[in-house]
C-alpha cells in the first residue's frame, strides 16, 4: 500500500500518529485496527515501527555495532550470543552482513554509502520486532520462497479486492467477528534505566574513540591555551616593579575565564548529533532523552578531567605559582569545575535551543557577563554598582576568582626593586604581602575560603538537574509540534 501527497499534506503525521510518535496529542481523530481489534493509543509503539527519512546514525560506529546497541537496548534477558545471531539475521536480511564491520561514516569522512544508510535505519526498526509481512527474507532459498510467496498472496487478494468499498466492509465485517486473530505486540522485554544507561555511555564512547584527532583536541585543547599564557607571562615574579601582582592577577583572570569556553565548545559540537538521535529513539521507547543527557555527562567527564589536568600541571609549575601540592590541588580543583560548568551550562541551553551557533553565542555571552560581573578583577566588586554587586552572587566565576586569588596570595612576601623602596617613592609599592592585596581588593574572601568552595562546586550538581529538567521541556516541546 502506498501514501501519496504533496510536501506537507500530513503523510508523515499519518504515520507518526499510527506508530504512536505523537506523544499525548488530542487533536487527532480516528481509529486504529489490527487483526480487527481496535488498539488503544498507549498500544500503537508497542506494535508499529517505521523507517524516518532522515538516517540519524553515529558517524564512527560500523554496522554491526549500530544495530547490536540497537538490539541491546530493546532486549533484556538475552544472551550475547543470542543478540548477535538476531543481529547476524537481521544484517543478513536487509543484505548489509558483507558490509557488517564498515563504518556509518559522515560528510566529512567516507563511510557506507546513502543507500547502505537506509538500509541500516531499516535494520535497527526490524530489531524491534514489528506487524513484518512484506518483506522477503533472504537469508535461504526456503525462507525466501514462503515469504515471497505470503508477499504474493497479500499481493493477489488487494488486487482482486474493490478498492475502497471492500475495504471499508472487510473493516466493518472484521470487527463483529468473534474470534480474532492476537495482535503481535513487539518485544516488551527491554533493559532498567541503568542497564540502558550503561549501553548509551559504551556506544558513546565506541563511536567517539574512533575519531582521533577529536580525542587529541579535547586532551590537549587547554593545554594549547596554557602555552600560550605561559609564553606571555614566563615566570611569575614576586617583584612589584615587575608586575607581580598584575601577572598573577592575569593568570587568575584567564584560569577562571578559558576553561568554561573549552568546555562550552565541546558540548556544542559534540552533543548536537546525539541529540537529534535521542529524539528519534525516544520516540520509539528505547529509552528517555535524560538518560542520552546523562550518558554523555558521564563520559566527558574523564576527559575533562585528563584535559584540565594537563593543562594545570603545565601551567602551575611552569609560570612558578606558589610552590605547595596542597595549593596545586585546590587550583586544579577550581580549574575542573570551571571547565565542567562551562560543558553542563551548555547542555542546558541545548535542551530548549535547537540551533547549536544561538547556542554557543548564547553561553559565550553569559559566561562574559560572568567573568565581568563576578571575577571583582576588571573592576572590584565593591566599587560595582548595587545591581552588579547582587548579580554577582549568581556567577560561579565569583567564587572560583576569590578562591585562586586566596590560594595564590595568601602568605606572599613582594619586595619592591632596590631595598628600602615604599609607595611615597612608588605608588605601585603598596603592598608588601599578599594579605594585603586580598584584604583590599577582595575583602573577607580569606574567612570565605571554604564556603567559596562549596558553593561553587554547588554548581556542578545544580547545573546537571537543570540540564535533564531542560530535556524534560524538551520533550513537552517535541510532543506538541
Amino acid at each position: 500500500m502506498g501514501i501519496l501527497g504533496n510536501s506537507g499534506s500530513g503523510k508523515t503525521t499519518l504515520l507518526d500518529a499510527i506508530s504512536g510518535r505523537l506523544g499525548h496529542k488530542d487533536n487527532s481523530l480516528g481509529d486504529v485496527y489490527l487483526n480487527g481489534c481496535q488498539l488503544k493509543k498507549e498500544q500503537f509503539k508497542d506494535c508499529l515501527s517505521y523507517v524516518p527519512q532522515t538516517d540519524t546514525l553515529l558517524s564512527f560506529l560500523t554496522i554491526r555495532e549500530t544495530l547490536t546497541y540497537t538490539a541491546l537496548l530493546t532486549l533484556q534477558k538475552c544472551s550475547d550470543d543470542l543478540i548477535r545471531k538476531k543481529v547476524d539475521a537481521v544484517m543478513a536480511e536487509v543484505s548489509l552482513s558483507h558490509i557488517a564491520d564498515k563504518i556509518i561514516g559522515s560528510r566529512n569522512f567516507l563511510g557506507i554509502s546513502g543507500g547502505e544508510r537506509r538500509l541500516v535505519s531499516i535494520g535497527a526498526q526490524l530489531l524491534q520486532d514489528p506487524m513484518d509481512l512484506t518483506s522477503v527474507d533472504t537469508r535461504s532459498k526456503e525462507r525466501e520462497l514462503e515469504t515471497y510467496s505470503r508477499v504474493q498472496v497479500i499481493v493477489s487478494a488487494y488486487k482482486n479486492s474493490e478498492i475502497f468499498s471492500k475495504v471499508l466492509a472487510t473493516i466493518e465485517r472484521t470487527k463483529s467477528m468473534k474470534e480474532l486473530t492476537p495482535i503481535p505486540f513487539k518485544n516488551k522485554d527491554s533493559p532498567s534505566a541503568f542497564c540502558q544507561l550503561w549501553i548509551l555511555v559504551r556506544r558513546i564512547t565506541r563511536n567517539f574513540s574512533r575519531d582521533k584527532m577529536g580525542i587529541t583536541m579535547r586532551l590537549l585543547q587547554n593545554l594549547l591555551f596554557g602555552l600560550f599564557v605561559a609564553f606571555f607571562l614566563l615566570r611569575l615574579q614576586n617583584d612589584l616593579l615587575k608586575g607581580a601582582v598584575q601577572d598573577r592577577v592575569g593568570l587568575v583572570y584567564q584560569c577562571v575565564s578559558a576553561p568554561p569556553y573549552t568546555g562550552m565548545l565541546n558540548s556544542a559540537v559534540l552533543f548536537p548529533p546525539l541529540r537529534a538521535i535521542s529524539d528519534q529513539e525516544s520516540k520509539d521507547g528505547l529509552y528517555k532523552k535524560w538518560q542520552m543527557l546523562l550518558a554523555y555527562i558521564v563520559h566527558f567527564l574523564p576527559f575533562s578531567i585528563i584535559s584540565v589536568a594537563i593543562f594545570c600541571i603545565f601551567i602551575y609549575w611552569i609560570a612558578g605559582l606558589h610552590p605547595d601540592a596542597a595549593r596545586f590541588g585546590i587550583f586544579f580543583a577550581v580549574v575542573l569545575a570551571c571547565h565542567i560548568i562551562g560543558e553542563l551550562l551548555t547542555l542546558a541551553v541545548l535542551g530548549v535551543v535547537q540551533n547549536p551557533n544561538i547556542v554557543q553565542s548564547g553561553v559565550v555571552l553569559l559566561s562574559s557577563a560572568g567573568v565581568t560581573v563576578g571575577t571583582g578583577l576588571l573592576r572590584t566588586i565593591e566599587d560595582m554598582p548595587r545591581v552588579f554587586k547582587i548579580l554577582s552572587y549568581l556567577t560561579f566565576q565569583k567564587y572560583s576568582s576569590e578562591i585562586l586569588i586566596v590560594n595564590e596570595f595568601y602568605g606572599l612576601n613582594f619586595r619592591c626593586g632596590k631595598s628600602g623602596t615604599s609607595a611615597t617613592h612608588n605608588p605601585m609599592c603598596l603592598f608588601s604581602q599578599g594579605t594585603q592585596f586580598i584584604e583590599k581588593s577582595f575583602p573577607g574572601a580569606l574567612s570565605r575560603f571554604t564556603l567559596d568552595f562549596l558553593i561553587l562546586y554547588a554548581f556542578l550538581p545544580g547545573l546537571a538537574i537543570v540540564a535533564l529538567l531542560s530535556f524534560k521541556i524538551r520533550d513537552r516541546i517535541i510532543s506538541r509540534q
